[in-house]
């Protein structure tokens, strides 16, 4: 068996040690990015390598898994794992958030304890020197946090289908005590509990640094059944969900290159034009944000549709010429 065969038996043999509930031959083709047969051969060879591989039944599939772990041999983590594991935690730390990067950091010791001397002393002179050499530049913008407990609350409520009780403070608006079914959160550039209020059935989002006073309340609370929080959040080009919107935006030739590289949304499309430029269009709301992201490419960026954001990026003009007017 070639050298990359090997490698990929291996990782799927941690999958299969990974999933409590096993996974199918279709699953693991899928996750290993193999076709049907490739699976059926990679699955034989980790039930010849590894004994305690066993077969389930879940009528009509048939599953597979290791129970009991792998040993600290084929769990050993590369150096790359170990820099991106810490960096991570940096980026968070970095960033304000304090708990998130805590956790983290704490799943770094554990990895780091359950391996053996000579392994981690190996990794160690080139974790560290990785590790020094390499840093997260951090943008400008809102500074997201992540309260333990507000974080440990809202899981805690959403692990047992319980609603969830807490005071919400906006600025200029007298802060009032909510009660949602909470539905998941969104990390980015400011934290979000996404909830379903348990009046109207509305699905909102409510900033974590502006919740204060958060406790389970009594009941039951699940999200609707139809909802999807992937779904829900690339509905927005942001974080803020309004009305959805089709986008076209034209970038011109000087602008194309990085425009092509560029990640506008889950929905995008890019069309070549003849003249070297590019066609964007996606499917989001989210108006105002995206007029903020726009400013950030001068005037390489034309937008075709919809006259809303036309209407938006003209009212953040006027209102930063204004600004700049005052003395």
């Amino acid at each position: 068996m070639r050298h990359d065969k090997a490698v990929m038996v291996i990782e799927l043999a941690r999958r299969l040690a990974a999933s409590a509930e096993g996974l199918t031959l279709d699953e693991m083709a899928r996750e290993m990015d193999v076709g049907r047969r490739t699976a059926e051969r990679m699955r034989d060879a980790v039930l010849m390598l590894f004994p305690a591989a066993e077969e389930v039944s879940d009528p009509p599939n048939k599953r597979w898994r290791i129970r009991g772990g792998l040993s600290a041999f084929e769990q050993a983590p590369t150096t790359g794992e170990l820099v991106e594991l810490s960096k991570a935690a940096q980026g968070l730390r970095a960033s304000g958030e304090q708990a998130r990067a805590t956790a983290l950091e704490g799943l770094e010791r554990k990895i780091k304890a359950a391996m053996r001397s000579t392994t981690l002393n190996r990794l160690a002179p080139d974790l560290e020197a990785l590790v020094r050499a390499e840093t997260i530049a951090i943008q400008a913008g809102p500074r997201p946090s992540a309260d333990e407990a507000v974080l440990s609350g809202i899981r805690n409520a959403i692990l047992a289908g319980r609603p969830l009780d807490f005071t919400y403070s906006r600025p200029g608006a007298e802060a009032r005590r909510r009660s949602v079914a909470p539905c998941g959160l969104m990390f980015g550039r400011a934290n979000y509990l996404v909830a379903a209020d348990r009046e109207t059935a509305k699905i909102q989002t409510f900033r974590l640094d502006r919740m204060s006073a958060v406790e389970p309340g009594d009941g039951v609370a699940s999200p609707p059944q139809e909802f999807d929080l992937a779904v829900f959040a690339n509905r927005s080009f942001g974080i803020y969900q309004d009305q959805v919107e089709d986008v076209v935006l034209r970038v011109d030739a000087a602008g194309a290159g990085e425009a092509r590289g560029w990640r506008w949304h889950p929905t995008q499309v890019l069309e070549d034009q003849a003249d070297g430029g590019v066609v964007v269009r996606f499917t989001a709301s989210g108006m105002r944000e995206l007029a903020w992201h726009l400013f950030t490419w001068g005037d390489q960026v034309t937008i075709v549709a919809p006259e809303r954001l036309r209407q938006v990026m003209a009212e953040e003009l006027a209102a930063a010429q204004r600004a700049m007017a005052r003395r």
